[in-house]
């Protein structure tokens, strides 16, 4: 058996494999790096599976926090892992786009190896965080949002560039009668762009894929489709592809390892 653990800011996630690939047990723990988040990820894939830890074989460890994790066999990028899972799942995939908690990344691929890519960890516009900030000024979660922006009929537009003063802009067209759901459509189109961009710098080519936790809302990838122009492609779970590539890694690592 193999374990991938793909340690973020926001959320830590575990991915348990058999020798064929096949996943036999998966967590996703809303917390990151600096809690317990990476040990129970791991605790309750391996309940999942029906396995002790002395069952794994090899791991590989990903994400913002993977060299946090000392028992871990090898660390790998979070770029490689989330390449390696995507075209896993999609082997047809030319492109792909991941937007997390703390960061966005846009990875143009061939043939599943990494061609050119873009990431934004400087700035929360276009990642999860400016999603929370846009709930927490509309006074809803995440998936509330989402059903907000379902029930639009007109999108608010929102010119900031920054999540500080796109809250302050939020703020402001609230008080100007504006709809709670029409600022959330207009929450979502602004990170679409945000993203768009971040694509556009790699030239992103179909068939694309769209991973982590922003990918679960419906609305922002429908947002993001208009804008690239593209049929985008989000696997189960989104948020666990990059531990599923870790997983991957720790296999091929294993059976290197123990080549004759």
């Amino acid at each position: 058996m193999f374990l991938g653990i793909d340690i973020g800011s926001s959320s830590s996630k575990a991915v348990i494999i058999d020798s064929q690939g096949e996943v036999l047990g998966a967590h996703v723990k809303n917390t990151g790096i600096g809690s317990d988040g990476p040990e129970e990820a791991v605790s309750v894939s391996l309940a999942k599976a029906g396995l002790a830890q002395t069952d794994v074989l090899y791991t590989v460890v990903t994400g913002y926090g993977r060299l946090t994790w000392a028992m871990a066999d090898r660390q790998i990028a979070e770029l490689s892992c989330h390449a390696k899972g995507a075209s896993r799942l999609v082997p047809t995939a030319r492109a792909l786009i991941d937007v997390g908690g703390q960061d966005a990344k846009a990875i143009r691929l061939e043939k599943g190896s990494i061609v050119n890519f873009a990431m934004n960890d400087k700035c929360a516009a276009g990642t999860g965080r400016f999603l929370e900030v846009m709930a927490r000024v509309l006074n809803c979660s995440l998936s509330e949002l989402m059903e907000l922006a379902g029930k639009a009929g007109k999108e608010v537009g929102i010119s900031s560039t920054c999540a500080v003063f796109a809250e302050s802009e939020v703020i402001s067209q609230l008080a100007a009668g504006e709809k709670r759901e029409d600022v959330a459509r207009g929450a979502h189109a602004s990170i679409a762009r945000r993203i768009a961009g971040l694509a556009g710098r790699v030239g992103v080519l179909a068939d694309v894929v769209m991973t982590g936790g922003v990918a679960q809302n419906k609305d922002v990838v429908a947002e993001l489709e208009k804008v690239i122009k593209m049929k985008i492609i989000v696997p189960e779970r989104p948020q666990l592809i990059g531990a599923f590539g870790a997983a991957i890694y720790a296999k091929e690592s294993f059976d290197k390892k123990t080549e004759v």
